[in-house]
Formats: C-alpha cells, sequence, structure tokens
C-alpha cells in the first residue's frame, strides 16, 4: 500500500483548534437541545428570546434586524424563528413607533415568563457544563470574545 501525503498540518486531532471547537460546541449545544426540551422551545427560538429580552431593556423599539445583528442569526433564519414564536404567542410584532413601514418586536406576558425560565434553565446547564473551567473561565470569555471581535472585523 502507498504511504500517501499527509493532508492534515496537525499530528494529533487534538492539535486543530477548530476541530475541538467543533466536538466541544457540538456537545454543548447537545446539552442546550436537551435542557430546552422540557419548556418546548429549541436553541434558536431561546437565543431570539433571550436576545429580544436583553436588547429590550435598553432599547426600544426592538427590530428583527437588531435580534439578528445581536445574536449572529443570519436575517433569514432570524425571520423564520420569529414567525415561529409569533405563532407560538411568544412575541408580538407591532407598527414600530416612528416609521410606520417597519415592525417593533416584543414578547408577550407568556413570552417573558418562558424567557425567564429558559434563562434560568440554561445558566444552570452552562455553570454546570463549564465548571471544570473553575477559575479560567473569565480567560476564556475574553479569548471568545477576541475572536469575535477580530472575526466580525474581518467580514
Amino acid at each position: 500500500m502507498d504511504k500517501k501525503e499527509n493532508a492534515f498540518s496537525v499530528d494529533r486531532a487534538e492539535d486543530s483548534p477548530g476541530f475541538l471547537l467543533w466536538q466541544v460546541t457540538t456537545m454543548w449545544q447537545r446539552g442546550i437541545k436537551k435542557a430546552l426540551d422540557e419548556i418546548d422551545i429549541t436553541h434558536p427560538q431561546f437565543v431570539i428570546l433571550a436576545s429580544l429580552l436583553w436588547l429590550a431593556r435598553n432599547q426600544q423599539p426592538v427590530m428583527q434586524i437588531d435580534l439578528s445583528n445581536h445574536s449572529q442569526i443570519d436575517p433569514m433564519t432570524t425571520s423564520q424563528v420569529i414567525r415561529i414564536l409569533e405563532k407560538k404567542l411568544l412575541i408580538v410584532r407591532e407598527v414600530h413607533p416612528e416609521d410606520t413601514r417597519a415592525k417593533a418586536i416584543k414578547l408577550t406576558d407568556q413570552g417573558s415568563q418562558l424567557t425567564r425560565k429558559a434563562i434560568k434553565i440554561i445558566e444552570q446547564f452552562d455553570n454546570s457544563f463549564f465548571l471544570c473551567l473553575d477559575d479560567r473561565t473569565q480567560h476564556f470569555n475574553k479569548l471568545m470574545i477576541e475572536l469575535l471581535s477580530t472575526n466580525t472585523k474581518s467580514k
């Protein structure tokens, strides 16, 4: 059997940051899905709901593009998720107070209650998942922010 040239630049899979990120993200998302199953929402639905609650604290009105930018979910997917959340009666779209062509998005009372419950579930899961980082969590977050910042600028 011919020895073929190694296609990889690393000797071990665990030397590839992208592959490691993929594995950790997949494991984390699997746990998030399981945690959210009990309240019948998906992870993207949670992210949009939580982003809406977050943005509404300091910004009125919140528009679809604001949710897309904050969550880093592409605009088309954001639109699809918003439609589903609207059907579930968790959000409403209202006429924008300054631009009648635009729609402002708001949580319903039911949506607000569910979002707050989901946040508790996710924070509990995250605390457990990232527990092994212990006092290195802030450093880990700083590195992720650096990656986000650098790669957002390069788009």
